[in-house]
């Protein structure tokens, strides 16, 4: 190529370069903000520079699981709970969107915490069904906030699902980890007692004493649990993203097999604690907690107001995976009963009023596997394979398939003694469970037409 024209080209593109350059120098940077949900928290922002950040979320309600056999009419940003996460970067100005869905009974806004102004946004972006809404803001403070429905009555748009999190990433950014999660506790208040099966109305007299029938983690009992759990290889550093949408407790998070390595109490970002078992986290706040998982395991999320977690759902697994390493952690070294709890702790309340029903086989059984979920699953395992030594199997269990009486007995009664089930003996104490007859029968009607067993129906009259 002619050296004289080759100069011109090189000369063109650079100018055409500098033309662009002057052209965009000064233009903000736009982009949509990327909303995610529970427990998913949004990619890291890698820009350095303020940008206009696009949020479009809307209010729909929708009818879902609460518990096993428990459906509840969540009020919801973007149809979930908690609803999504949100992350811009300290900076940034926030151009928000709201809409209503037309499906939705009542107006709805949102207040969110990270604004500075009136009402967190709420007066600005109160909309009703078939609406839509448009604010911005400036995220002159940077920490994890939560937001929530701000429509009055206020307590009944929150308790009925209408929260979640925004996370104002800081210029200084917190140190990397390998993993991040979104979780929100919540307390949600029922017509009916906990468990009781069937679509569920909001109770405003709980509510306002206070004393909810669910304790839950990400909007349901079991959302974090099993094939839902969150995940971590050994070596990992684990960053949870946690709020507290209430309405009403505070919570004490707490992670079982594992320590905080650092503490941003309240959301802030500052980490001002190091090495802490449990940490607080009010109704309408939050916290950040860090740590890196050094054994494998199934690590579990609870609320340590201890009831809140084994009897109304505030319980949660992070799976860790990886080499063992007996130096951390041996595993069991002993096989000896461990029974901190004597039979008075571990009554239950039924939750069903004792009625005779003229269910169908299918519906009977269901009943049972929901109450065999919430009542029975802790100790006899979730296949039935019990523990062996301490918790007796039910799967191709002689001692059950002998005697049907004996077993309804068992569970009126209780249990304790010496028994042998499948060659194995075993010494311990079955609590008495308080089930209604209703319960009972179905509940061991599953377990008889399970896991190999002999497949026979316990009628209510049987258990009478």
């Amino acid at each position: 190529m002619n050296p004289i024209k080759t100069k011109q080209i090189v000369l063109f593109l650079f100018l055409s370069f500098l033309l662009v350059a002057f052209v965009n120098c000064g233009k903000e940077t736009v982009e949509e903000a990327k909303l995610t949900y529970a427990p998913e928290v949004p990619p890291h922002i890698d820009r350095t520079n303020e940008a206009k950040v696009v949020v479009n979320m809307e209010t729909v309600e929708v009818v879902g699981r609460l518990a096993d056999g428990v459906e509840y009419t969540f009020w919801t940003f973007g149809g979930s709970v908690p609803g999504p996460m949100i992350r811009v970067r300290e900076g940034d100005n926030v151009e928000f969107h709201l809409k209503n869905h037309p499906t939705s009974k009542m107006p709805h806004n949102i207040d969110l915490h990270a604004v500075t102004g009136q009402g967190g946004g709420a007066a600005a972006s109160l909309t009703i069904p078939g609406h839509a809404s448009k604010f911005s803001f400036k995220a002159l403070n940077p920490g994890l906030y939560i937001y929530h429905c701000a429509t009055s009555p206020v307590g009944m748009h929150i308790a009925n699902g209408m929260y979640g999190l925004i996370y104002v990433q800081p210029k200084d950014d917190l140190p990397k980890v390998d993993k991040e999660y979104y979780v929100v506790q919540s307390e949600f208040y029922t017509k009916g007692r906990n468990g009781e099966p069937g679509l569920q109305p909001f109770s405003m007299e709980k509510a306002i004493t206070e004393i909810p029938d669910y304790v839950v983690f990400n909007g349901s009992v079991g959302s974090l649990v099993e094939e839902r759990a969150i995940t971590a290889k050994v070596g990992e550093k684990v960053r949870l993203y946690v709020g507290n949408g209430g309405p009403n407790l505070v919570s004490s998070f707490h992670v079982i097999g594992e320590i905080f390595d650092s503490v941003y109490t309240e959301g802030g970002v500052l980490a001002n604690q190091k090495n802490v078992q449990t940490t607080l986290i009010p109704a309408g706040g939050s916290a950040i907690v860090d740590f890196t998982v050094d054994v494998p395991g199934t690590l579990i999320l609870v609320d340590h107001s201890i009831f809140r977690t084994f009897n109304k759902g505030s319980l949660g697994m992070l799976k860790v995976e990886g080499e063992q390493n007996p130096n951390v952690y041996s595993g069991k070294q002993e096989d000896t009963v461990y029974l901190p709890e004597g039979p008075a702790i571990q009554r239950m309340v039924t939750e069903v009023k004792p009625k005779a029903t003229t269910k169908s086989k299918e519906e009977i059984l269901a009943n049972g596997a929901r109450v065999y979920q919430s009542v029975c699953s802790a100790c006899h395992m979730k296949e039935g394979q019990g523990v062996q030594g301490v918790f007796p199997p039910l799967a191709k269990s002689d001692y059950l398939n002998a005697d049907k009486n004996r077993a309804i007995q068992v569970l009126k009664k209780g249990l304790s003694g010496p028994i042998t089930v499948n060659g194995q003996k075993y010494n311990n104490v079955m609590p008495h469970l308080e089930l209604s007859n209703e319960e009972i029968a179905s509940v061991l009607s599953y377990v008889y037409n399970q896991w190999g067993n002999k497949g026979i129906m316990v009628t209510e009259q049987e258990v009478k």
